[in-house]
């Protein structure tokens, strides 16, 4: 029962908003990506590896899931992390969702801590560049445009650039090779984020 799509499906049932869906499914690429990266750097090859990536796309997708419904700081994330210990998610997903939000106080310890938290607010950062292309596609954005982009403290001001630094950090990554690896990702998923704009059509 523990599946991506189990999570997609959650995920979907407590997002209406499409904007939301965008989001986890943004985080979830560029989160999935570490855990590929993870994953082959320990050599892991076949269902070994793919056991491993399975929470990095599951935290990803579900980091938010009760926003929605609960977007206060007294309710997200912890009325989410109830229905999935309740529903029998694994501790290791829980446990990175509850971090992601500096608030909770929750450390950061393994890993997919790390890489949902530093996907978070890039994801978001990223897709708004992609946004304002004249293309509309992610397919346009490089990493010194998102330098330039962070340095203008009216472009997409909700987004906190110090947790793309700390994220960054976190990961013991220089700021552009983070970026760098997360605007890949996103391009690799641009169909289904909706982010190919006009450039899908050059």
């Amino acid at each position: 029962m523990y599946t991506r799509d189990r999570a997609l499906q959650l995920m979907e049932e407590w997002t209406a908003s499409e904007s939301l869906r965008k989001h986890a499914l943004a985080v979830e690429a560029c989160t999935r990506g570490y855990g590929e990266r993870e994953a082959d750097r320990l050599g892991l090859a076949g269902d070994e590896r793919e056991a491993f990536v399975l929470p990095y796309s599951v935290a990803g997708l579900l980091h938010d899931f009760d926003y929605d419904r609960h977007p206060s700081l007294e309710e997200h994330p912890y009325v989410g992390n109830r229905v999935l210990t309740e529903q029998g998610w694994p501790e290791a997903v829980r446990h990175a969702i509850l971090a992601h939000a500096g608030y909770t106080g929750t450390p950061r310890e393994s890993h997919l801590d790390r890489a949902l938290f530093a996907c978070d607010e890039l994801s978001g950062f990223l897709t708004a560049c992609a946004l304002v292309k004249p293309s509309r596609s992610i397919l346009d954005v490089d990493a010194a445009g998102v330098r330039k982009k962070m340095k203008d403290k009216a472009f997409a001001r909700a987004v906190s650039r110090e947790d793309m630094v700390e994220g960054a950090a976190l990961l013991d990554l220089p700021l552009e090779e983070h970026i760098t690896n997360c605007v890949r990702s996103l391009q690799e998923a641009a169909p289904r984020l909706g982010l190919e704009g006009t450039a899908a059509q050059g």
